[in-house]
């Protein structure tokens, strides 16, 4: 391998790690929204993790690795699949509420979900309605 190879394959890793970064970060946002979504504190979660509560504030902040076991213990506690923090499901993209909402109307027959939906046109024609 010659030195120019070499050198275009670190640059290539160095791109690779400052992605890691924003992604270290977005993971730590949705897990922070999860947290306070379901009223919990800093403290609860990481005595049910078993680490730190710095650590924990470190993880949110995207400055601390999640370890894997780590990970799939808050995707339980926070009710949702791994899938959602780490970008992976498409419901990623929702807020936590919207998200939390969608994965329950799934699981309702299609005549449920076609009612949920003439619920929530309501709730919309009234928000609108008082503000108008």
């Amino acid at each position: 391998m010659g030195q120019e190879e070499w050198s275009e394959i670190m640059t290539s890793l160095a791109l690779h790690q400052d992605n890691d970064g924003e992604a270290r970060r977005l993971l730590g946002n949705r897990l922070r929204e999860a947290r306070k979504y379901l009223g919990l504190k800093q403290e609860e979660v990481a005595t049910y993790l078993k680490i730190p509560r710095t650590a924990l504030t470190d993880i949110e902040n995207g400055q601390r690795r999640v370890e894997a076991i780590e990970l799939a213990r808050l995707a339980r506690l926070y009710r949702q699949p791994v899938g959602y923090f780490t970008g992976e499901d498409t419901a990623a993209n929702l807020p936590i509420d919207v998200a939390h909402l969608a994965r329950k109307a799934a699981a309702l027959s299609e005549q449920d979900r076609t009612e949920l939906g003439r619920f929530a046109e309501y709730l919309r024609a009234r928000s609108h309605a008082a503000r108008g």
